[in-house]
């Protein structure tokens, strides 16, 4: 789940990233054994709701199921409830960017790129991750912008170890997405992720003066997230005060990984490959 990095209302979204000398958190390693477990349920979700997505489903069912399954392995959705969120995944449909509310209205059809991000709570600290699927054959465009997004945050989480800084991901992200045609969304930002869904410092997806270019240490633990629009990367916010529309109704894709920052480069704790 993303942080708001414009200045809208608080009561429109979660908090926008302030940085006001709050420091990243170093995990010990009996808190990053329990991290690796909270990541390791938001992963194995996120891979079953990817096996399990056919044409005809409601996001809403989508939602029933992670919530089940996040709470038949000991935790509780991480999302559910936060800032009045009311679900435990975000689900967004081609041109929704973040924050999708599920909802029965809201049917899945062939061809749709449709985004999961969810989150678990866990003895005390939280995984995050958000997958892109496609919906059965979608066109080559929609392939190429989730191909596109997916590679993207690879390439920024290859950037991160000790001693790098939040600029060496978020240039790697940008350099790539703007290579292959598309934009990264500015507004929404990845984050520190621990003891809270949402803590610093802010990932940020592009070169960005604003936000302050901290110097990666051992032991931090990172949701790194690109949003990648195959038109404008600019973006609203619908009456519902939380779905993330792109302005153009372009296609939108999204992934995310919990990373944690090591002395000689990273440990990626929402693999699905090993679940």
């Amino acid at each position: 789940m993303n942080f708001l990095t414009n200045l809208l209302p608080q009561t429109i979204q979660p908090p926008r990233v302030t940085n006001q000398g709050r420091r990243a958190e170093i995990k010990s390693p009996q808190e990053l054994d329990t991290m690796r477990q909270a990541a390791r349920i938001v992963a194995t979700v996120l891979k079953e709701i990817a096996a399990m997505v056919e044409p005809g489903m409601t996001t809403a069912d989508l939602d029933a199921y992670a919530e089940r399954r996040i709470r038949e392995m000991g935790a509780t959705p991480s999302f559910k409830g936060y800032h009045g969120f009311p679900a435990s995944i975000c689900a967004c449909l081609n041109n929704e960017v973040v924050h999708g509310i599920p909802t029965k209205r809201k049917v899945i059809r062939r061809g749709d790129l449709l985004k999961v991000d969810t989150g678990a709570y866990f003895q005390g600290f939280h995984g995050d991750s958000c997958i892109t699927i496609a919906v059965g054959e979608v066109s080559p465009a929609a392939a190429k912008l989730m191909q596109v997004a997916e590679a993207a945050l690879y390439e920024g989480i290859a950037q991160v170890k000790a001693g790098n800084y939040l600029m060496d991901i978020a240039g790697a992200i940008e350099d790539y997405v703007k290579a292959n045609g598309f934009k990264v969304v500015e507004d929404y930002t990845g984050h520190g992720v621990g003891r809270n869904l949402h803590e610093e410092p802010s990932v940020f997806n592009h070169r960005n003066r604003e936000l302050p270019n901290v110097k990666l240490q051992a032991g931090m633990t990172l949701a790194i997230e690109p949003i990648v629009n195959a038109g404008s990367k600019h973006t609203r916010v619908l009456a519902d005060r939380w779905t993330v529309v792109t302005v153009d109704r372009s296609l939108s894709a999204q992934f995310e990984h919990t990373v944690l920052v090591t002395e000689t480069g990273y440990e990626i704790l929402t693999d699905r490959t090993k679940v």
